[in-house]
């Protein structure tokens, strides 16, 4: 039987694919409060449970599902969980956080995390409701797109509020940037979870619950509530709005690869061109009012299914921009394709990106392509590769396995514009204009991931970084500013991160350093403020770091592409300069900063001081 833990059941569900067999394991307080949960979990448990040096898709390897103790909270933004494994496509660590409604029908079922390991010999799927797990078949769903999948289950079991975390084609045929879908809109993108969910024969998790864990002081929690209920200004666009003009001048917006700085046709594709001509609502979040989620529908050229939402900002540019594709209905395409079929659209964009230019450069030819025309701009050929990279088919196949591996295997000529850090292709925004952002990419422990990195927008604003004021900043850094001062407040804003990837809580409602505290004590009652909370941070990143390099990350695998230390073509970054030496320094005075040695390892005093456990 598990304590009261205010805030958590108290209870980590593990399933072992293998034999079958069905455990819940009790989680006392002191754990709870050493990892927070999410991210957290995910990092204890890939830390100390995984044998060094497994493949990413063999039973070997745990795929874990993990809430935090404001997950399924009538709140802003506490509409999410983490999703986490040893990644197919880096080799390290994958996490990936994601909202919908998912997340609130586990809490209520009884379970703070899902940790399955092993693999069918046969599709199953798990069926987690009121704290009961059935292993069920599914031999009948494999192959089925995500949408068909999500209804057969719901009409097996009888309930149309069950939620549905599953994948399409692409996560049963291990592409190793397949994602897992909660829903049909909401993705747990980066890093191929679902290629780890497919190698298990594990083809969807249902949950449905009815009861939520206590919590200490609600009235507290609503008044938080009250805080965070006003008018957002990303609600009537969601992300991607008409910014991405004034963006696209600053040289904030990939184009082409990464390679040029100047794509005019961008006023064709943002976020208000899609509310004017093809969207026909906005959706959110479970209890969340910002409802930043598009829904777009139209029929010609092509037939778009609106359960499968609409295009974010990071699909508008992967999928457009980056490949040099203007055309909006195109893109929306692509991106109810990507959610059909569980393919993550920032890895799938930016691998048609490098091929397109692979092919403008003579490294790849209509031989190799299966005749076609990887040309700048061509939509039906981006939609064409969607279809065969999730079924692995001619072409495809290598497109697959994701840039770094596709690169290794064209030649070296094709490495200098290859854009992958630790293997993991970069999220749609150029570091050449924002340091934090480049600094996020070295640094992340799970490759070029823009949630990781610093918002310098924010941090270089002195309103919303008055709140750095408590821990020992005054003045904002430059956006572009390379100094170890804006290191060290890089370090502090990764912490922040992580640490918000263990509550686990959105990004966007903008909950505050004190919020998050009082929410934090309100849910828990703990006596915790903003220094135990950095101090979690800081043994979060230190643990997913000791990971990687036992997974045989090394100091060379902290450094940005060749392609950011070259300017753009036209545009507002021509005369732009970035030498690789500054950002070694840089990466070597936050090793310092950190407590790793000169090689990038945590010393052992820093693991000790952080009371992190021995494998």
């Amino acid at each position: 039987m598990a304590q009261a833990i205010s805030g958590y059941n108290g209870y980590i569900l593990r399933v072992n694919l293998y034999n079958n067999s069905i455990t819940k394991e009790v989680i006392d307080e002191s754990f709870c409060r050493k990892y927070i949960g999410g991210a957290g979990f995910i990092a204890y448990y890939l830390w100390k449970e995984l044998k060094p040096g497994i493949d990413a898709l063999s039973p070997d390897n745990r795929l874990i599902f993990a809430l935090g103790p404001i997950s399924g909270l009538t709140l802003p933004g506490a509409a999410r969980n983490c999703i986490g494994a040893k990644s197919p496509l880096t080799g390290g660590l994958a996490k990936s956080e994601v909202g919908g409604f998912w997340m609130a029908e586990l809490k209520r079922g009884g379970f703070d995390a899902i940790i399955v390991e092993g693999k069918a010999t046969k599709p199953v799927f798990l069926w987690v409701h009121g704290g009961e797990v059935e292993i069920k078949d599914a031999s009948r769903l494999w192959g089925k797109a995500t949408k068909e999948t999500e209804s057969a289950i719901r009409n097996e079991l009888g309930d149309e509020h069950i939620q549905v975390a599953c994948i399409g084609p692409a996560g049963e045929n291990l592409v190793r940037f397949a994602c897992i879908m909660q829903g049909c809109h909401d993705a747990a993108g980066r890093g191929g979870l679902g290629a780890v969910m497919g190698s298990k024969n594990l083809k969807a998790i249902a949950v449905r619950g009815h009861k939520l864990p206590p919590i200490v002081d609600s009235e507290k929690v609503k008044e938080i509530r009250r805080q965070l209920t006003h008018p957002y200004p990303i609600s009537e666009f969601g992300t991607g709005g008409p910014y991405m003009i004034p963006n696209e001048r600053l040289g904030d917006l990939p184009i082409r690869n990464f390679r040029d700085g100047s794509f005019p046709e961008v006023s064709k594709i943002h976020g208000g061109v899609i509310k004017d001509t093809i969207r026909i609502g906005m959706e959110g979040c479970f209890a969340c009012p910002i409802r930043c989620k598009k829904v777009n529908k139209f029929d010609e050229p092509y037939s778009v299914d609106p359960a499968y939402g609409g295009p974010e900002y990071e699909t508008l540019a992967a999928l457009g921009s980056d490949c040099g594709i203007s055309d909006l209905k195109a893109i929306a395409k692509g991106n109810e394709r990507c959610n059909a079929y569980s393919l993550d659209t920032i890895s799938t964009g930016s691998t048609i990106a490098f091929a397109m230019e692979c092919y403008q450069k003579g490294l790849i030819t209509k031989k190799d392509t299966g005749g076609l025309e990887l040309t700048w701009g061509n939509a039906d050929v981006m939609l064409k590769l969607i279809e065969l990279i999730a079924r692995r088919e001619g072409f495809g196949d290598i497109l697959a396995e994701g840039t770094a591996r596709m690169s290794k295997k064209i030649g070296l000529k094709s490495r200098e514009f290859a854009l992958h850090v630790k293997g993991m292709e970069p999220g749609m925004h150029d570091p050449r204009i924002a340091s934090g952002l480049a600094m996020g990419f070295m640094l992340s422990p799970t490759g070029a991931d823009h949630c990781v990195a610093a918002p310098d927008g924010a941090l270089s604003n002195e309103i919303p970084f008055k709140q750095y004021h408590a821990l020992g900043w005054t003045k904002p850094p430059g956006m572009n500013e390379l100094s170890p001062r804006k290191t060290a407040i890089f370090r502090q804003a990764q912490f922040w991160n992580i640490i918000c990837d263990s509550l686990v809580v959105c990004q966007f409602p903008n909950i505050s350093f004190d919020q998050t505290v009082e929410l934090l004590k309100a849910v828990t009652g703990w006596d915790t403020g903003l220094g135990e909370l950095m101090q979690i941070g800081e043994r979060i990143i230190t643990l997913m770091r000791l990971f990687i390099i036992r997974e045989g990350v090394t100091r060379a695998d902290d450094m940005l592409p060749y392609r950011f230390f070259q300017p753009t073509k036209g545009g507002g970054q021509d005369d732009l300069k970035i030498n690789p030496a500054d950002y070694e320094r840089i990466r070597d005075y936050y090793y310092v900063l950190m407590g790793w040695d000169a090689e990038g390892v945590p010393l052992p005093d820093k693991v000790k001081e952080l009371d992190i456990e021995e494998t």
